[in-house]
């Protein structure tokens, strides 16, 4: 009966130590990170494509395709390549660009031409990510929607605020598949 008793508090020592490893090992990650983020662990290089662009604001495609590529890098630790040699490739197309929604408006004098006070940017897209070892997609989005909002005539500030937001949701749902 002793040794039966003195093997229960051996095994649970073991589980607890078992336990106290995992939860130390979490720790670390979450601190720093582990390549790929939240991807399958055969995905650790990636190519961003340049994104299409169907607006009239040449800029945009440069923009979020650098914003994009930077977020890849950084937050889920995946090292550029090209497209032929890519574990993953992210494309898209920016759909939709309207630079000046108004959000807010103060009174004009005797009530007549009110001034915007606050705008807004909104930014729609497609984008996919594949995984070109299994040949699927890993995560991908139809008329996704981010916007920003700036003081007029700021609207870089907007579009900075629309990108940081587009990088999160691209980041957030890539992670969230595994």
């Amino acid at each position: 009966m002793i040794a039966h008793r003195r093997s229960t508090l051996v095994s649970g020592a073991a589980r607890s130590a078992r336990w106290c490893t995992t939860a130390a090992l979490g720790s670390l990650g979450c601190l720093y990170g582990f390549a790929g983020g939240g991807l399958p662990a055969h995905i650790r290089t990636v190519a961003v494509l340049p994104f299409d662009n169907q607006t009239a604001d040449p800029a945009l495609t440069q923009e979020v395709t650098d914003a994009i590529r930077e977020a890849m890098e950084r937050t889920l630790g995946l090292r550029p390549a090209g497209e032929a040699t890519a574990d993953a490739v992210v494309r898209g197309a920016v759909v939709r660009y309207e630079p000046d929604i108004p959000q807010s408006f103060q009174p004009g004098v005797e009530g007549r031409n009110p001034q915007v006070t606050r705008r807004r940017v909104q930014l729609t897209l497609t984008v996919e990510i594949i995984d070109q070892r299994e040949g699927r997609p890993l995560w991908q989005r139809s008329n996704l929607t981010v916007d920003g909002e700036y003081d007029p005539p700021n609207e870089v500030e907007g579009r900075q605020a629309a990108l940081k937001k587009l990088v999160r949701d691209i980041v957030d749902g890539a992670q969230s598949q595994w």
